[in-house]
């Protein structure tokens, strides 16, 4: 396990050079989920860090222009070339007489600029796989990394292993967060295995029948977190716990039979590590990513008053529940597809994405969207033995998986013309 990518043993230096300033921040994603919750905390810790670049899509250029008014940022980039004019003008609308405008960058290749720019830690907080050349960018430039991209080292992981140096990379899903904290309890090799927790979703507790007939908007109304479309989506299909067991894999070295899921509806532990000794160390708190985000940005200090803690003063029940493969089989999909390696995650992550896509056009029922992504997976078949992962293998691999998945959505939609639920 000496390979470990985010070893919480291995402590970055506390602070800058200067003690006295804050550590400058790039924020990949600033007009996501956690690109905003990542601005709420560093916004009350104006000690402690600085904006210095903003990157995303640009289909929300008012907040975009907010967030760089409010935290003062020399740069702003943007990935599509037709939101400057928007982006220009909610800018000139913020920044008033004898104040500055942010320079603008636009583009496909504007947020691998500024993850190299010179800051102390990048945050990547994209959601996809486009995320994947500004993290391997900010590693190659020597930055800190809070990764909350997961599909940067699904698709990636080789790549990412390559260039990543010992500790660079501080994990920011809750549930990685949660490992990296409990892991300090013991060392590497006390380790038996690790217990990614799972809130179940939505639909925790029915069966794979039961599951035909939900709807979109059913599988949206998450019971504990506020999140993204797609990661919502994924969250109800338990897919993006495949993806954590991968990422969990990947950023801690241990094999895939020593991670284990349960699902844990109350969301108050995040994940936990059982030790050679039967000792289990498990990270609690509410359910609030600020928490995460703030050990990511403040590695190895933690940044008080994150986010609000248990309340001790009050009853609580947390239950834990084995996970059923049958009516959720992405998590055993996603241990199948990590052991194959190669592409074969990056196939699994990009039909995913585009059976989320024809679910929520009402294109493909809910039970098809992990059906049609093991018939995708299996159709790739398992790399050449001994193949180097390329960048370049990586996008055909995503292209062929879309343009499949996409092929095999729309045959289900012509076999039920009518829709799905």
């Amino acid at each position: 396990m000496t390979d470990s990518l985010a070893d919480p043993h291995l402590r970055p230096p506390a602070a800058p050079a200067d003690p006295g300033s804050p550590r400058d921040i790039v924020i990949l994603g600033s007009t996501g989920s956690i690109g905003t919750q990542a601005i709420d905390v560093i916004l009350r810790n104006p000690d402690r860090f600085r904006v210095t670049a903003l990157s995303a899509a640009g289909g929300r250029a008012e907040l975009l222009a907010e967030q760089a008014h409010r935290l003062k940022v020399a740069t702003v980039a943007v990935a599509r070339e037709d939101a400057v004019p928007a982006l220009r003008a909610a800018l000139s609308g913020r920044y008033g007489a004898g104040e500055s405008l942010p320079e603008i960058l636009a583009g496909p290749d504007a947020a691998v600029e500024v993850a190299r720019s010179a800051c102390h830690t990048v945050l990547n907080g994209i959601t996809g796989s486009i995320g994947l050349a500004p993290t391997l960018a900010a590693l190659e430039a020597g930055r800190m990394l809070a990764l909350a991209n997961k599909e940067s080292l699904i698709v990636g992981g080789p790549l990412v292993k390559a260039i990543a140096k010992p500790g660079q990379i501080i994990p920011v899903d809750s549930e990685h967060s949660a490992l990296f904290q409990a892991l300090l309890g013991g060392t590497r090799a006390e380790v038996r295995k690790l217990v990614v927790t799972a809130s179940g979703g939505p639909f925790r507790g029915r069966t794979k029948q039961e599951l035909t007939k939900v709807t979109p908007a059913d599988a949206l109304a998450h019971p504990t977190w506020d999140m993204g479309p797609v990661i919502t989506i994924n969250s109800a299909t338990l897919v993006n716990k495949g993806l954590e067991v991968i990422e969990a894999h990947l950023l801690y070295d241990i094999p895939f039979e020593r991670i284990e899921v349960v699902v844990h509806p109350q969301s108050y532990i995040h994940s936990m590590v059982e030790f050679t000794d039967g000792s289990t160390l498990a990270q609690a708190s509410p359910p609030d990513m600020r928490m995460a985000i703030a050990l990511g940005l403040g590695w190895p200090e933690r940044v008080p008053d994150a986010a609000p803690g248990c309340d001790w003063t009050r009853a609580h029940t947390w239950e834990f529940f084995p996970l059923d493969t049958e009516a959720f089989p992405s998590v055993d999909l996603a241990r199948h597809v990590g052991g194959l390696g190669g592409t074969a995650p990056a196939v699994f992550n990009a039909a995913n994405e585009e059976c989320v896509d024809a679910f929520l056009d009402r294109k493909l029922p809910f039970n098809g969207i992990v059906d049609t992504v093991a018939e995708v997976v299996a159709e790739h078949g398992a790399p050449s033995a001994g193949t180097q992962l390329t960048v370049a293998d990586v996008l055909e691999a995503e292209t062929w998986a879309r343009a499949r998945a996409r092929e095999l959505a729309a045959r289900a939609a012509k076999a039920t013309p009518e829709g799905h639920a």
